[in-house]
């Protein structure tokens, strides 16, 4: 093959590639893009705000006492011979506990009961002699003197008498006290001192044990200042509706039990700002214990209107609290709003929030304000079938995006 026909092909070849890709320019230029398809509306779950008669209620911590509470100790001295009761038992009023070594304390009995009728016995021969001297007197048989001694001694030996007795009584009272027995009824503490071991009675002697009542028992908390001028003031308080208050374990969710206000300090904690206020409680069941902790809340005021959301439905940004409102096309708007107490499981909304509107209560993440969101109405405290409750962080990231 000559060089001029190679070149005529090679030319031949390059202009049918030319005028391919020249076709394929103009094929692109003339068929434009399909434009993207709309991104669907975010499926949330919307409940309407309703207004609901609430009481303020205010929330405190504090501890439980016993109503009553005693130190065992002897009242007298002597050697542990019993101890009648198990550690941790529930004792009934009167039941015995100890018992001290009572042998001496009867001698003791006995000898005040020989010396009671050896003073009795004396005093009825100075009677006799009385009566006698009484009788030569009124013959003038017998010196005015001689009368007025045994005046005298009648009175001395009926003095004796009741020395006497009143020796007869204190040892008696002795012997009872070896015997150790429960003023009141409640569960008792573990013995302190084991049989065989000498105790001595005073007030500054270690107690034997301790024992606390429990039928009935106080919750104490510390109240602030604007709450005691509101709530539980009792110059301002009424009788005739005391106010309520109520009672939750750590282990417990809500307020099982129910009391009343015993007693409140007669001053203010002015380092603190705080008042002393005790409540009691019935325990029938035993349960509550001193010590424990206690979840306190304290209902005061008049009954009110409020409106109440689900706590789900409350985003935060930065210092501030909002929900996502809805309007009449399903748009989201941001509402920031002002947060009062909680009140079965839903929050009080003070400022914000006005009855009849529509808020998001779940999928909050993943819808921004000025959205178009696919609403599924339900009620206000109805668990999400949706999506979990939104998180802070991500509720955050949705306001500032």
């Amino acid at each position: 093959m000559t060089l001029p026909y190679r070149r005529t092909t090679l030319a031949l070849l390059l202009t049918s590639l030319l005028a391919g890709g020249g076709f394929v320019a103009l094929r692109a230029q003339a068929d434009p893009p399909k434009a993207a398809a709309a991104p669907a509306a975010p499926a949330v779950e919307v409940a309407e705000v309703k207004p609901q008669t609430i009481i303020d209620w205010q929330d405190y911590s504090g501890r439980l006492e016993a109503v009553d509470r005693v130190d065992i100790r002897p009242l007298v001295s002597g050697t542990l011979t019993a101890v009648h009761f198990r550690d941790g038992a529930y004792v009934k009023k009167g039941e015995v506990l100890f018992t001290i070594d009572p042998r001496p304390y009867a001698a003791e009995v006995e000898r005040a009961q020989a010396q009671l009728a050896a003073a009795q016995t004396r005093a009825a021969y100075s009677a006799t002699e009385l009566a006698r001297g009484q009788r030569l007197s009124a013959d003038n048989a017998i010196a005015k003197r001689d009368l007025d001694e045994k005046q005298n001694a009648a009175r001395e030996a009926d003095a004796q008498v009741q020395a006497a007795q009143a020796a007869l009584t204190a040892a008696k009272l002795n012997l009872e006290y070896t015997r150790i027995v429960a003023p009141v009824s409640g569960r008792i503490s573990r013995a302190e001192v084991t049989v065989g071991n000498i105790v001595a009675a005073g007030a500054g002697t270690p107690p034997l044990t301790t024992l606390v009542s429990v039928d009935r028992i106080y919750a104490a908390f510390d109240v602030d200042e604007q709450s005691f001028l509101k709530y539980v003031n009792p110059a301002q308080r009424s009788k005739a509706e005391p106010v309520p208050v109520y009672l939750g374990l750590a282990d417990e969710d809500g307020y099982s039990r129910r009391g009343g206000i015993s007693s409140v300090d007669n001053r203010l904690d002015t380092s603190s700002g705080t008042i002393r206020v005790r409540a009691v409680f019935d325990n029938a069941d035993g349960r509550l214990l001193p010590g424990l902790y206690a979840r306190i809340r304290l209902g005061g005021g008049a009954p009110r209107e409020a409106v109440l959301i689900d706590e789900r439905a409350i985003g935060t940004d930065q210092d501030k609290r909002y929900v996502l409102v809805l309007d009449e096309q399903n748009r989201t708007a941001y509402r920031e709003v002002r947060l009062g107490a909680r009140q079965s499981g839903l929050r009080v909304i003070e400022s914000g929030l006005a009855a009849g509107e529509r808020i998001v209560v779940s999928g909050l993440q993943r819808t921004r304000p000025g959205d178009t969101v696919a609403p599924k109405e339900v009620p206000m405290n109805r668990e999400s079938l949706v999506d979990a409750p939104a998180q802070p962080a991500r509720q955050r990231a949705a306001v500032k995006a």
